[in-house]
């Protein structure tokens, strides 16, 4: 079953519902699903490895399978363009499991109603507790720790901060996928926020 973090509209569900086992089969896991409608309809999909660190040829791998699908199931009805990326390193937390493997790091968080007053809340993880996710926010002056049920959450990414760059490098390096070309490659695209970029392929 599909979250509303991972895929939001009918249409997202409905391509998660296609393209999860594609994605699984393949050893990675889906973060999110978008299809995104402007000027030109684009699908989006953030993948990743189970334990993190996904590749730009992880990506390419991914974007040839699930086109390959999408061809045969067809359920766009316009032209697209398929774009498939990592989480980069602000991502989006999509999965009961991302809020515990990012304890200790600053994160937004919404929720679909008023919790306390309020929908946003800010602060530093604080791991998760059956079905809920616990955060460290200041309150009146105080830190308190709260804690939110995972389905109330409809929007969650963490904050760009040095120590999470550090964090991100370093686990790069120690896996041995830290590509310093690649970082040349993603700056003269000009595509730093959701990095690496995949293939992308335009869909008839």
């Amino acid at each position: 079953m599909t979250n509303d973090l991972i895929a939001k509209a009918a249409i997202d569900q409905r391509l998660a519902e296609i393209i999860t086992p594609v994605i699984e089969d393949l050893g990675y896991e889906l973060v999110r699903i978008r299809l995104m409608s402007g000027k030109t309809t684009t699908l989006q999909i953030m993948a990743d490895r189970p334990n993190g660190g996904i590749e730009v040829d992880d990506c390419a791998k991914i974007s040839n399978e699930v086109s390959a699908v999408l061809d045969v199931e067809d359920p766009i009805l316009d032209a697209y363009a398929l774009e498939v990326s990592s989480p980069g390193i602000d991502r989006p937390l999509t999965r009961l499991k991302d809020f515990d493997m990012f304890e200790g790091y600053e994160a937004k968080l919404e929720t679909t109603e008023l919790v306390g007053g309020r929908r946003r809340f800010k602060g530093e993880l604080a791991g998760v507790e059956e079905d809920e996710v616990l955060i460290n926010i200041e309150d009146q002056g105080e830190e308190v720790t709260i804690g939110l049920k995972f389905d109330w959450l409809s929007d969650a990414k963490l904050v760009l901060t040095d120590e999470l760059i550090k964090e991100m490098l370093n686990q790069r390096k120690a896996a041995g996928t830290l590509n310093e070309d690649a970082f040349d490659e993603i700056e003269t695209e000009g595509s730093a926020e959701e990095t690496p970029e995949g293939a992308e392929e335009e869909k008839k």
